[in-house]
Parts: C-alpha cells; sequence; structure tokens
C-alpha cells in the first residue's frame, strides 16, 4: 500500500481537468444551483450546492464536495443540513489503515471506519452512481 500524501488521502495530484468535466455536467442539471471549482484549505475540490427546490423544507441545504486524483483515487462527500442535525455520507477510494482501498462511510454521519465496496472504474460511472444514491436519498426524504 503506498502511504497517503498529507491528509488528503492519495498520494497522487487532483485530475484537474477531471473536476471540470464533472463541473459542466452538474451545472447543466436543474438540479443543480452551483458547482465551483475550489482551493478550500489546500485542497483542489468541487464543491456542489444543489438547488433548494429540489429537497422538502426539512433540509435547509445540501452539498456535494468531490476530489478526483491522478491515479483514479477520489472522495466524494454528500452533506445535507438540517435544522438541528447533518445527515452525511462519503464515497472513498484511497489507500487507508480503516478499509480497502474502495469503501463506503455511512450515513447519517460518514463514520469511520466505512464499509469496503467496490466502485466502477470509470469517473462518469462512479458519478452515476453517487447521483442514483442521492436521488434515492431525496425520495425518501420526500416521502417522509
Amino acid at each position: 500500500m503506498v502511504p497517503p500524501r498529507g491528509n488528503s488521502g492519495s498520494p497522487a495530484p487532483i485530475d484537474r481537468p477531471i473536476l471540470e468535466f464533472l463541473q459542466t455536467r452538474l451545472q447543466a442539471t436543474d438540479q443543480v444551483a452551483r458547482a465551483t471549482i475550489t482551493d478550500s484549505s489546500g485542497h483542489l475540490e468541487l464543491q456542489v450546492i444543489f438547488t433548494a427546490t429540489y429537497y422538502p423544507a426539512i433540509v435547509n441545504n445540501a452539498q456535494l464536495a468531490v476530489r478526483w486524483y491522478t491515479n483514479d483515487d477520489f472522495k466524494i462527500h454528500y452533506r445535507e443540513v438540517h435544522s438541528n442535525h447533518a445527515w452525511e455520507c462519503r464515497w472513498d477510494r484511497h489507500p487507508n489503515p480503516h478499509n480497502t482501498r474502495d469503501h463506503f462511510h455511512p450515513p447519517p454521519s460518514a463514520a469511520t471506519p466505512g464499509g469496503d465496496r467496490s466502485w466502477p472504474a470509470d469517473y462518469r460511472d462512479v458519478l452515476a452512481l453517487v447521483l442514483t444514491e442521492i436521488e434515492e436519498r431525496i425520495t425518501a426524504l420526500w416521502n417522509e
């Protein structure tokens, strides 16, 4: 196993062209209010803010943060903010001491360790999987 570089979780640099592709695709949907590539605390990432009307009123805001590395490691963190709590989960592929390289940190707190999983190789397929799971979460929220 290659040790992580710093606290990024991956020994590779961020793949900016992939973040730009994802930004363009997500920004073109009605569900996304804003998709911005930022340098947050020294970590280049895509920050996605979902459209408020896409969610029931119990959700104050929802966002997705994506880091994609040149070796195809990634961290995709989904977070909803409610009036009295947050609900979050994370899809990861990176070397770590707590799980296999591919793993999922489950809701409601994205706890570590997570559960070992297997993700598609292609970033577009990973994004499709994540967005499908977010859609299922939103449907469950509306059905509550």
